[in-house]
């Protein structure tokens, strides 16, 4: 009971695809282990309920990276799906695959295998689009992807503020071009939350070769002579050790991933020994290579009462379950935004995304302001600082130190495209579109605010938007910890499949490429 051909680790966005293709053969047992619990919680389901998830901490790793150097010495939040569908089940739903060229970078800079035209078969057979199947899409994938059911007047108004600044109406991010502003195509079926959960492990769940564990925090993976033999666990307070006879697949994500790999002996060896953690293999780039996308975020007060921000989230659930899945409860909060390039673009692809949110949004939500107001969110796409992941101690219920280290490129770029994320934020609000709500900027205060005090205002308020990725970089060269099957090197039976193996960022929100990333390593796993 306790012997399985595959164990997968972590049931998130990549894990619950991994459930799923590998446990169609029915000749293979599958246990898959996730740390936290299943996902019951109807806010979960009701898009608009991920405004109430950001306080649930029973779904949340509710992580805070290190004070950060160049933000004020701040330390942000870093919000990580604990549940399954892991991330895929608490985020804002935008389906975006970011740009073909930043797959033909990956495959330049040695991640053969991954460039556009490799990849693309995977996201169309990710991907059940409600408008259908064509060259670049998928019709009939798990993942539904469709047109949001509801959509705030302020969302179109931003639409139409970007034409009138000079940016082209894109109703597809994902088709032939990515430049543009528009509405969100998200990750929904029916008018409800379609996360890998729902998605992958659900269709699932009745095989009788594939056995999910929730409430399982593995502790350590374990190794008999360099090959990964199975995992240590504890399940709902007991402990078990699960044999793996063929491989076991971490999909922690860029956070966990990493760690995961350090306690279990493979990872930087001095700062093992440090922690007294046995070596099985010297691997010091492991938790190095951290990205993210910082976001500053503008806020502004609405003279119309049409914003999120008053409708009470007991009606807004109401009326949800009431009227099948439809109204203010379908929405995805974020439901505009656009890319585009500003005067710092080193190439033709766009530089900056935005997610417009018809309501106040300071940090994260979980300050609430009085009144009514819209914010926009303006992040740089392909930041050139670099951040890692370390142990904080050698118990895995400890969590690791997280160095972000934004803005710490020594040219200082992506403070400049920051500062050029806000303006260009400021310019957006100030468009006529806006004349029937504008009404007094609340961050920043002012709309006269000089290159340097942008820069201020930066360092005092830019958060997350949620896309860590890099720690367990995959690539041609020695240095990478997986290589381009994704198998760690120097050891043997063990892959990292997730957000983790990422080379570097790409032009957008980062869901949609890890399930891309596992439906071609399920492919590669089963030799297909």
């Amino acid at each position: 009971m306790h012997a399985f051909d595959y164990i997968i680790i972590g049931a998130g966005s990549a894990g619950c695809v991994l459930a799923n293709r590998l446990s169609e053969d029915p000749h293979v047992r599958v246990l898959l282990l996730e740390a936290g619990p299943r996902d019951w919680h109807p806010f979960i389901h009701m898009p608009a309920g991920l405004a109430k998830l950001v306080g649930k901490k029973g779904v949340n790793w509710d992580y805070d990276t290190a004070p950060e150097p160049h933000l004020d010495n701040r330390t942000l939040w870093w919000p990580r799906g604990k549940v399954l569908g892991g991330s895929s089940s608490i985020n804002a739903m935008c389906y975006i695959r970011g740009h073909a060229r930043d797959y033909d970078d990956w495959a330049a800079q040695g991640a053969t295998g991954w460039s556009w035209d490799a990849v693309l078969p995977y996201f169309r057979r990710n991907e059940g689009n409600t408008r259908g199947a064509d060259a670049l899409h998928g019709g009939d994938g798990p993942l539904s992807v469709s047109d949001l059911r509801y959509v705030n007047p302020l969302s179109e108004a931003f639409i139409e503020a970007g034409v009138q600044a000079g940016y082209a109406r894109n109703d597809d991010f994902n088709g032939p071009r990515q430049e543009g502003v528009g509405l969100y195509q998200v990750t929904q079926k029916d008018g409800a939350r379609c996360s890998a959960s729902v998605a992958y492990l659900n269709p699932a769940r009745s095989r009788p070769n594939l056995v999910v564990r929730t409430d399982a925090m593995v502790s350590r993976i374990t190794f008999d002579k360099g090959r990964a033999d199975g995992v240590t666990c504890v399940v709902r307070g007991q402990a078990f050790h699960y044999e793996a006879t063929r491989e076991v697949l971490l999909s922690g994500g860029a956070i966990n991933s990493p760690q995961l790999l350090m306690l279990s002996g493979v990872g930087p060896a001095d700062a093992l020994r440090r922690l007294k953690i046995d070596v099985v293999h010297d691997a010091p780039n492991v938790g190095a290579n951290l990205q993210d996308h910082l976001d500053i975020c503008s806020l502004q007060h609405s003279t119309q009462p049409i914003t999120y921000d008053r409708v009470g989230d007991l009606k807004i659930a109401f009326d949800y379950y009431l009227r099948g899945h439809s109204g203010p409860g379908s929405s995805n909060i974020a439901e505009g935004g656009g890319f585009v390039r500003s005067a710092l673009a080193p190439d033709d692809r766009p530089d900056i995304q935005f997610h417009f949110v018809p309501a106040m949004l300071d940090d994260h939500g979980r300050h609430r302001l009085r009144g009514d107001g819209y914010t926009l969110h303006a992040c740089f796409l392909r930041p050139r600082s670099r951040g890692r992941i370390a142990l904080a101690s050698n118990r895995a219920g400890d969590k690791p130190r997280i160095e972000a280290n934004y803005l710490s490129d020594a040219e200082g770029f992506d403070l400049r495209m920051m500062v050029e994320c806000a303006k260009v934020s400021r310019t957006l609000f100030a468009q006529k579109a806006f004349d029937p709500y504008r009404g007094a900027p609340i961050f920043p205060a002012r709309n006269d605010l000089s290159d340097a005090e942008l820069a201020d205002f930066i360092r005092a308020k830019a958060e997350t938007v949620y896309h860590p990725v890099g720690t367990c970089r995959m690539g041609s060269d020695a240095a990478s910890v997986v290589d381009n099957d994704l198998r760690v090197r120097g050891v043997e039976g063990l892959r990292v499949i997730d957000a983790s193996v990422m080379p570097t960022l790409i032009g957008g929100n980062t869901n949609a490429p890890t399930m891309m990333i596992a439906e071609r390593a399920s492919d590669l796993i089963r030799g297909r």
